[in-house]
């Protein structure tokens, strides 16, 4: 997977747009980040609530590993994209996007 891979796919979301954070890009919905990709684009982060966090670490570990210290404590997960697959990285991304949509959007995702 490459850095435009992961940035077609966190775009294709609903309302989503790219903005930039700390000098890198990231994708937000709601005006909130749900996804960032690192400064060199080599990696990823979604934002995952630390049981679905688990859940793809235990699926794919060289692909996904919390980022260090108290934000990936909460589910902050790394994504190496080279390492990566683009249905699990969508998978990822799509429960990123519902975490962070605002209620009524992530409904409707959820009901399409």
């Amino acid at each position: 997977m490459t850095a435009d891979d992961f940035r077609t796919l966190a775009l294709s979301l609903p309302e989503s747009a790219e903005k930039a954070h700390m000098g890198h890009p990231d994708f937000r919905v709601g005006g909130k980040i749900f996804a960032t990709l690192g400064p060199d684009e080599d990696w990823g982060m979604v934002k995952l609530t630390p049981e679905q966090q688990a859940s793809f670490i235990c699926t794919d570990p060289d692909a996904f590993q919390p980022i260090k210290g108290a934000w990936g404590r909460k589910g902050c997960t790394y994504v190496r994209l080279a390492a990566a697959e683009e249905l699990t990285v969508r998978q990822a991304l799509v429960e990123a996007w519902r975490n962070t949509a605002p209620k009524r959007m992530a409904q409707e995702l959820r009901e399409e």
